[in-house]
């Protein structure tokens, strides 16, 4: 059986080792939620600041607490720099993240 090529969101893919998000992060802020989307991808407020990596941990650890998965599961794959991110999460589909972050059609 083949995946369906066609997207259900600009900012979730399916490849063949998992599913990737495509984000957009704003360190520093009050608390971590999600904020809608901006610009195909989707924005995401973090609570932690952008030193040392913290964001980045904290952006990997949230996303794996939100989908119920282990944080092993949830790889950072572009973006360690950048606030333009792209996480791989294995173990969930695509429907289910959609469902977590609140944006179904």
């Amino acid at each position: 059986m083949m995946f369906m090529s066609q997207q259900i969101t600009p900012w979730i893919r399916q490849t063949d080792q998992g599913i990737e998000i495509f984000l957009y992060c704003q360190p520093g802020a009050k608390k971590t939620e999600v904020q809608g989307e901006h610009d195909g991808r989707l924005k995401i407020r973090l609570a932690a600041p952008p030193v040392e990596g913290k964001a980045n941990e904290a952006l990997v650890f949230w996303i794996s607490k939100q989908l119920h998965i282990s944080r092993t599961s949830v790889e950072l794959l572009a973006g360690d720099l950048s606030r333009l991110k792209r996480v791989r999460v294995s173990g969930v589909s695509s429907e289910v993240i959609q469902e977590t972050f609140h944006l179904v059609n």
